[in-house]
């Protein structure tokens, strides 16, 4: 048995109630919850609230009051000694792996067992604090099930969008490749991997994603650093693909994700017109202030090859991991100079689930971003990439009753965001003073 088949195993025996009613046992509920908070940020980026108290309904935000306030009729949690945040949000996700997934896994793992893979490594994420997540790019249709079941209350998991398959050139970054012609084919068929060739093609792909329930759409621009190739990370698909994507996407109401490391295929990207760039690595002063000009997003993916190991990787790999280790951190000082938009997203399948929150160092140490900046760029910022800030970043009345809880102040030590001891969303409790956390 895989890996994957070990841990869905696993799953199934210590999680199976989390998937039989609408919240895990030990996960605890009631129609109306008063949290008692220290201090509240309510807004990341402005100043926080002293001692409050928020009254949760119907998973809703219905009051923020000054000081203690009692009500009889609803459960109450005591937070007085922690900070409340707005929950947070990575906007990098693949659920479906992990570091450890293996090149062949496919051959043996069923579609089952990526769905309850999946459903562990979200599980991880959300006690970890982050309660949405915008997963871009697993494998076949396991994490549409998974979103779907998160949403209609089946399981209990991060709140999920999704790009579903990214889209590449033929034998790129996301196509499959790494395997002999039999195997590839077998197991990887041309149309389930997303790949494209020429504008009419890559237009259907857009369309079929969106047919098939995609919340966005996730291209590979250029080569990407763990894909089994030696062809480096230029630009993939054509100026012309791009663009057609890119206006096919639009017309439909998705935005545009773009995996993009060398510089031309950032540069190429940004001028067709697409709504984030994933990585950036070699992003460079004129392509930043174009970003800037044209509010395209970077989504900077820090934490990127931290669990990763040259020695462990093909000698394709290993070149890739090095060049793009010499320039790191280039990207998030760029666009910081220039303004860029910055929304938080870790790369998590290709660096540990759960510790996502590790970047918000990365992003004060490289940026340098300030604390409050970092947080702003996984709660208030991200809400509007997702275009969902009229429900979630922010601690306000009428939005989604999605709060995490820290010891300390994490406009002055971030670090403590990597520790949360409360987590709450849509007014669950889902963890609650646990600080055995790595």
């Amino acid at each position: 048995m895989s890996g994957i088949g070990k841990l869905s195993a696993l799953v199934i025996g210590v999680s199976l109630s989390g998937m039989a009613v609408a919240a895990p046992a030990g996960v605890e509920m009631a129609d109306a919850l008063v949290i008692h908070a220290g201090a509240v940020i309510a807004i990341p980026g402005e100043k926080q609230l002293g001692p409050s108290t928020v009254v949760v309904r119907d998973g809703r935000i219905a009051e923020i009051l000054p000081g203690y306030v009692e009500r009889p009729d609803a459960r109450s949690i005591d937070l007085r000694d922690r900070t409340l945040l707005p929950g947070l949000i990575d906007t990098h996700v693949h659920f479906s792996f992990s570091p450890e997934t293996k090149l062949w896994s496919a051959a043996i793992d069923t579609p089952e067992d990526v769905a309850l893979f999946a459903f562990s490594n979200a599980k991880r994420t959300l006690e970890a604090g982050f309660t949405t997540v915008r997963d871009v790019g697993s494998d076949g249709y396991s994490i549409h099930a998974l979103r779907d079941a998160v949403n209609d209350g089946t399981v209990v998991g991060p709140r999920i969008f999704l790009s579903g398959t990214s889209l590449s050139i033929v034998g790129g970054h996301g196509d499959m490749s790494g395997l002999n012609r039999k195997a590839t084919e077998a197991l990887y068929p041309y149309d389930y991997t997303g790949a494209c060739t020429g504008g009419a093609e890559c237009a259907l792909r857009v369309r079929e994603a969106a047919k098939y329930g995609a919340d966005l759409i996730k291209i590979t621009s250029t080569g990407g650093i763990m894909s089994q190739q030696a062809r480096g990370l230029g630009q993939h698909l054509s100026d012309e693909e791009l663009t057609s994507i890119v206006t096919t996407a639009h017309s439909l109401g998705l935005k545009v994700a773009a995996h993009a490391h060398g510089g031309e295929g950032v540069a190429a990207s940004v001028r067709a017109g697409v709504d984030s760039i994933e990585h950036g690595t070699y992003l460079d002063e004129e392509t930043a202030k174009l970003m800037a000009k044209r509010g395209t997003w970077l989504v900077p993916t820090l934490g990127l090859l931290d669990a990763r190991k040259e020695g462990d990787a093909s000698p394709a790999v290993q070149a890739k991991m090095a060049e793009a280790r010499r320039v790191a951190g280039r990207n998030i000082r760029l666009a910081v100079r220039y303004k860029v938009n910055i929304a938080f997203g870790t790369d998590a399948g290709v660096s540990p689930h759960g510790q996502n929150a590790r970047q918000f160092r990365h992003m004060v140490e490289q940026g340098p971003m300030t604390p409050m900046a970092a947080l702003r760029s996984a709660t208030v910022d991200a809400a509007t990439l997702l275009d969902q800030s009229a429900d979630l970043g922010t601690i306000e009345v009428g939005k989604f009753a999605d709060m995490v809880a820290v010891e300390g102040d994490p406009y002055r030590d971030i670090s403590v965001v990597e520790h949360v001891s409360t987590v709450i969303k849509d007014g669950r409790v889902i963890v609650h003073d646990r600080k055995d956390r790595p």
